[in-house]
């Protein structure tokens, strides 16, 4: 479908009737419907323009990666239903992060399908109390979302399995205490893609890389996850945003038929070497700035 046509379509869908929250007005593509699309195998996108969400088909049910914010919700059923799933089919719901503008709709999602919970064990007490334990953004009440139970708590190395997919969690904490990497393996012709969903390496603005007395190992918590993410195979590089994978300059190649632009192994190297120069630049500049 023509993108143009599809974002003023879906834009009178999500807004008519939403109050959008003050982070998402701030950042209008956080918001923005995209249309859904297969990228590879049974794996689907079903986010917005920015705030990326996953499908996967399995014959046992659906899992989804993402709950993005409140009203984000009609966005990622409307995007499922396109693609011509039953929403209600979602039987795991899974997080990169637990930030808002990736897990507040989470509550809203299990209540609708009755989906399990799966989290990571360094940001289960943060979804569970609904941003109130967050090391950087607890005290701050717009940062707050309703919380969630978890289900089953995740662990480095843990594996999700639902109709003969199986999911990989890898810690790669430091932006959360429990920032989630997901891999998985698609068949896509007579080969399987290595999949890389990464959860976010970036130093957001404000945080403290030394002496945070609220995240004491935040620094080597980033530090293990490049090394993690390095020692990753990647053939589709995705993550937690649009923007990482570049999916607005990459979409309308795919909707021209190019099926393969998303096997990226390149721009997967790239990025994480970008973002840990910019890692390690701001780590220098607090250690310089420290008493």
């Amino acid at each position: 479908m023509n993108i143009t046509k599809y974002l003023l379509r879906a834009t009178l869908f999500t807004f008519v009737g939403c109050a959008v929250s003050l982070a998402a007005q701030n950042r209008v593509e956080w918001t923005t419907p995209f249309p859904p699309f297969r990228i590879a195998g049974n794996l689907y996108y079903v986010g917005s323009q920015d705030l990326a969400s996953y499908l996967i088909a399995t014959p046992s049910g659906l899992i989804l990666i993402n709950s993005s914010f409140e009203v984000s919700v009609p966005l990622i059923q409307k995007s499922v239903e396109d693609l011509g799933f039953r929403f209600k089919d979602i039987k795991i719901l899974l997080i990169s992060h637990a930030h808002g503008d990736h897990c507040a709709g989470s509550a809203q999602i299990i209540h609708l399908t009755g989906a399990k919970y799966y989290v990571m064990d360094g940001d289960v007490s943060v979804v569970e109390s609904g941003g109130r334990t967050d090391f950087q953004y607890g005290a701050r009440k717009s940062q707050r979302y309703p919380p969630a139970h978890v289900d089953r708590v995740l662990h480095d190395g843990d594996t999700v399995s639902l109709g003969g997919t199986v999911l990989t969690a890898r810690l790669t904490a430091g932006h959360t205490r429990g920032t989630t990497t997901w891999t998985l393996d698609e068949p896509e012709g007579s080969r399987f893609l290595h999949v890389v969903i990464v959860g976010s390496p970036n130093v957001n603005p404000g945080y403290k890389l030394v002496g945070n007395k609220a995240y004491p190992q935040i620094a080597q918590d980033y530090k293990r996850g490049f090394r993690v993410l390095e020692a990753l195979p990647c053939d589709v590089f995705l993550g937690a945003h649009g923007s990482y994978f570049d999916l607005t300059e990459k979409y309308p190649r795919w909707d021209d038929g190019d099926k393969s632009v998303f096997i990226d192994p390149a721009g997967y190297k790239a990025y994480i070497a970008d973002r840990e120069q910019a890692f390690e630049k701001e780590l220098q500049r607090q250690s310089a700035a420290k008493p």
